[in-house]
């Protein structure tokens, strides 16, 4: 995850230091007036995809956007944030890369359409953005990013090896069934295995980078089937770190209920969906392969 987390995180540098980010920003600022956003909107969206929750945050703020519009931006970048980062991280566990950046891409974009058609009020006016500050040297960017890297690299390392050490302790002593089996009607609602609780607890608490290096050792020790791994994976995707993030977003003017309720939803349908799809090729599979033997 280090590995993953630090080399992704350097060629983000590079893209933001030569404008590569506020190039594809600008390409995406005309759709943007589908989801009731300024197009200014699009820079903030952009740079929560390639960077995380932070940066979205820090984008959208300079925008003086209504509790409307900043609901409806949350979602996207809720669902999409810190793509490259964590798409390779629930790929370690199992899942395809394409399947999850589409899923979350795609949930996000529909959302904020939807979002938009059904919440009270209108889109705001385009304008409000700050003026272009003055970029920084390459050495200024270069030392920065050192700088959050040797934060960032203890902090994973604390965090993942105290989850991995609450995890066996939990298992240990029963906990992980006894939270399972408190949480298995909550996981029936979102067509998740019960065995998949604790992890969905860790990765809406925590956040899914941490929740999915939890996964990575249950996956490795086989105690997970591929249609669990997806099935969180998909959920968790959409719908992660719902303590942080949240509270942030709303105390920048978004309506906390709004980015829980509406991702969740939409995790049910696409998780049962998805369950459905599994059925179906299963059903398919004996069909083909009892027209073999006849």
């Amino acid at each position: 995850m280090i590995k993953i987390t630090v080399a992704v995180s350097f060629v983000i540098m590079l893209l933001g230091y030569f404008g590569v980010i506020e190039w594809i920003s600008g390409v995406l600022s005309p759709v943007f007036v589908h989801f009731g956003l300024p197009g200014e909107a699009a820079l903030a969206y952009v740079s929560g995809y390639f960077v995380n929750m932070y940066s979205a945050i820090a984008a959208a703020v300079t925008l003086g956007l209504d509790p409307r519009a900043m609901t409806i931006l949350g979602v996207m970048a809720l669902c999409s944030h810190n793509m490259i980062v964590e798409s390779a991280v629930q790929h370690k566990t199992g899942s395809s890369t394409v399947r999850v950046v589409l899923v979350r891409t795609l949930s996000g974009i529909i959302l904020a359409y939807i979002l938009n058609l059904i919440l009270p009020g209108s889109a705001p006016a385009a304008g409000g953005a700050a003026d272009d500050a003055v970029r920084p040297g390459f050495a200024a960017e270069l030392l920065e990013w050192l700088k959050n890297s040797a934060i960032l690299v203890p902090k994973m390392l604390a965090i993942i090896f105290a989850l991995n050490i609450m995890q066996a302790v939990m298992a240990e002593f029963g906990i992980i069934r006894a939270v399972s089996r408190a949480l298995r009607p909550v996981m029936h609602v979102f067509g998740l295995s019960s065995r998949c609780s604790v992890l969905w607890l860790i990765a809406n608490t925590l956040g899914l980078a941490y929740g999915a290096a939890a996964m990575i050792e249950e996956a490795g020790r086989g105690k997970l089937r591929k249609e669990d791994i997806d099935g969180l994976n998909t959920h968790i995707g959409i719908s992660h770190s719902n303590l942080e993030d949240v509270f942030l977003l709303s105390s920048v003017g978004a309506v906390w209920w709004v980015l829980l309720l509406s991702r969740w939803v939409w995790a049910i349908i696409l998780v049962w969906g998805y369950r459905l799809e599994i059925h179906i090729r299963k059903k398919y599979s004996i069909f083909v392969s009892s027209e073999r033997n006849a």
